[in-house]
């Protein structure tokens, strides 16, 4: 998602690392078997009917689509700044709002979300973007509301093969090492949960998270 850089010709990180490579994004999120976790962050969220869910980062809505399928009595928003990928999420559902947006400045009111779901978005994040988008999903969930996060976690020490590896030098996803997202979740105010550690093939490991806002 967001990724300030000289290199690139945009102000965020699009979800394939290049425009060209879009086609592709969901092949390449099946190939890395991102369908069995976004069944799990689902699960973990506990989502109810009426209850307003968002998702930040949504890239082409895989996740969100999901959600809606798995709870149809839910009001479901994606969120994204890409456009070529939010048109291609609004391809897959019309029951869906799909709306332009940084994570770390969203379009939404105070309290205006009783989920907010995050999946492999965070590492795209720059570190100084870090703080204001934790402060942002705070603000936009009503008190009592929950983030569900998945994203590359774990030790940088740990026992990883050589993709892993090369992964996890890169500035963003060394930034979500050790207890990184846990501390930054805690210091925005959300009373934070890991609720599990996975090992993965490809990233080494993923880890999610439950951070509430108190009431």
């Amino acid at each position: 998602m967001e990724c300030m850089t000289k290199h690139h010709p945009h102000d965020y990180l699009p979800a394939a690392g290049h425009d060209a490579l879009l086609p592709c994004y969901d092949l390449f999120a099946r190939l890395l078997g991102m369908p069995k976790v976004y069944a799990t962050l689902i699960a973990q969220a506990e989502i109810a009917d009426g209850q307003r869910v968002l998702e930040i980062g949504c890239g082409t809505g895989n996740l969100t689509t999901r959600v809606k399928r798995a709870h149809p009595g839910a009001d479901v928003t994606g969120c994204d700044p890409d456009p070529r990928a939010l048109d291609r999420a609004r391809r897959k559902a019309n029951d869906i709002r799909f709306d332009p947006g940084y994570a770390e400045r969203l379009p939404y009111a105070d309290g205006e979300f009783d989920r907010v779901l995050s999946s492999m978005m965070l590492h795209h994040i720059n570190g100084d973007a870090k703080a204001a988008a934790a402060a942002e999903i705070f603000r936009v969930l009503r008190p009592g509301g929950r983030l569900h996060l998945v994203d590359i976690g774990g030790d940088a020490a740990g026992d990883h093969g050589p993709a892993a590896r090369l992964i996890r030098r890169n500035p963003h996803a060394a930034g979500n090492l050790g207890d990184a997202i846990p501390r930054l979740l805690s210091t925005a105010g959300f009373d934070c949960t890991e609720l599990a550690s996975t090992p993965h093939r490809i990233l080494g490991r993923l880890n999610y998270y439950r951070a509430t806002r108190p009431v």
